[in-house]
């Protein structure tokens, strides 16, 4: 097991500094450039849709798929989760401030690569056997590249997806409420993980409509009190915000520089780091989110695209950046503390014992919406492999992984779901660069631009 998890971790290790940097950078910079800069043209329609959409009652999700707001929220429950609160105390433990800049800079390219994956999921979006909408990289990987080859990368990617979010990281995030809310109110590990393994396994089994109405209802609540909670803290120290701000900036490029930084830290290493955790909080170019985005109702597939571009927006420059405020302007990383517990350090900082327990309900809230969209995610390719009879089977095994993974964290399922999440990247953007190298993305964004939206 220990042989097994070196090797696991020195592939993790060598696709995250390398490989998913390249992969990622590159096609956020091809498409921000081949697409006019879209996530600054589109911002404005897509803050209407998304902001507009919550007060809109277009029915319920079924057959024909969700609202474009509930396609969102799925999105999002699966995009904010306990990266935002472990994942970006890690990155600055380790790189310093200065890698939240650099998760600025993936954000903003990635906002432009999910808007591709978004309306690529939406032109290949198909009715399943089940007679219900579905899509996602699969049917737009076989569409980017014919014969045998399409079929391979598609059923790669649906393995990949399936044990990456599925089972090992609905594991993880388990393990994460469970440890938390001993932490904060010492509940055994083992009663949590049976909770939430039970509510989890409820959800499941009524589908996509409940699945759609209980992101709808969750997301904003867990946004809003996780925003109000955080902006409390920030404001308490508001006479550190100018400090906070330099320490990003100056710490990106000259980590040295920062008083009370991650020792050892340099721009290369604040750069992967924040480009690593911010890439895996905000999922743009992994093919996760595309399931969610292909089953929205719209009348073109670039309205979704808007919508999906916001999804990174609020995950990386509100919900992250508040992490990340919080952490810098208390000046906690000279705790020596990372991942959540740096996190409930910085928040203990103004609630003291209550810090433990605002981050135990986020981490509940954030970890359960995630284990919500990450099921669904890995439906959508348990469908596809295997059609809809398994789909009974698959939410069973999911509901055991969250009641197994509350129990212990096992270093080698950690950091598999890691790699594997890794690799899901490179089928999902080969096959995005090809459908840009065809004209095809481009035609679809064209289309709406010169035509749809003129006769509207």
């Amino acid at each position: 097991m220990d042989a097994l998890n070196n090797v696991v971790m020195a592939m993790q290790h060598y696709l995250s500094d390398y490989i998913l940097i390249a992969a990622l950078l590159g096609g956020g910079i091809w498409f921000s450039i081949s697409l006019g800069f879209i996530q600054i043209k589109g911002f404005g329609e897509g803050m209407r849709r998304t902001f507009g959409g919550m007060f809109k009652k277009k029915g319920e999700a079924g057959t024909d798929g969700m609202s474009s707001f509930q396609a969102l929220a799925t999105a999002i429950a699966a995009q904010v989760g306990t990266g935002n609160i472990a994942g970006a105390a890690t990155a600055i433990a380790v790189g310093g401030p200065g890698a939240i800049f650099w998760m600025w800079i993936a954000a903003f390219l990635g906002m432009a690569t999910i808007y591709a994956e978004a309306i690529m999921a939406q032109k290949y979006k198909q009715v399943g056997a089940d007679g219900e909408v579905t899509g996602g990289p699969v049917y737009y990987i076989r569409e980017a590249f014919s014969g045998s080859l399409g079929k391979a990368l598609a059923a790669v990617f649906a393995v990949l997806i399936i044990l990456a979010l599925g089972f090992m990281g609905n594991a993880v995030q388990s393990n994460s409420i469970a440890a938390a809310f001993n932490t904060a109110f010492g509940v055994p590990q083992i009663a949590m993980g049976l909770i939430v393994a039970a509510i989890a396994l409820f959800v499941f089994i009524g589908g996509t409509q409940r699945i759609a109405k209980i992101t709808e209802l969750i997301v904003p609540v867990m946004a809003g009190l996780y925003i109000i909670g955080a902006l409390i803290v920030v404001l308490c120290n508001f006479e550190n915000i100018p400090y906070t701000i330099h320490a990003i900036i100056v710490g990106a490029f000259n980590p040295a520089a920062i008083s009370g930084g991650a020792i050892g830290a340099t721009m290369k290493i604040a750069l992967t780091k924040g480009v690593a955790r911010g890439l895996f909080s905000n999922e743009a170019g992994m093919g996760s989110t595309p399931h969610a985005h292909a089953v929205a109702k719209v009348d073109h597939p670039v309205e979704q695209g808007f919508v999906a571009m916001i999804g990174v927006f609020i995950d990386t420059f509100v919900v992250l950046n508040l992490t990340a405020f919080v952490i810098i302007s208390t000046k906690s990383i000279a705790s020596g503390k990372t991942g959540a517990e740096l996190s409930q350090y910085a928040f203990s900082t103004l609630f003291g014992k209550g810090g433990d327990i605002f981050i135990a309900i986020c981490m509940f809230f954030f970890a359960f919406s995630t284990i919500i969209g990450w099921y669904f995610f890995g439906q959508a390719n348990v469908k596809y492999l295997f059609g809809p009879k398994a789909v009974k089977i698959y939410s069973v095994l999911v509901a055991v992984c969250v009641l197994l993974g509350s129990l212990a964290q096992v270093d080698l399922v950690w950091n598999m779901q890691d790699c594997f999440n890794s690799l899901m990247v490179i089928p999902n953007i080969l096959a995005l660069f090809m459908l840009s190298m065809n004209g095809t993305i481009k035609k679809v964004h064209d289309d709406y631009f010169q035509n749809f939206k003129k006769k509207k």
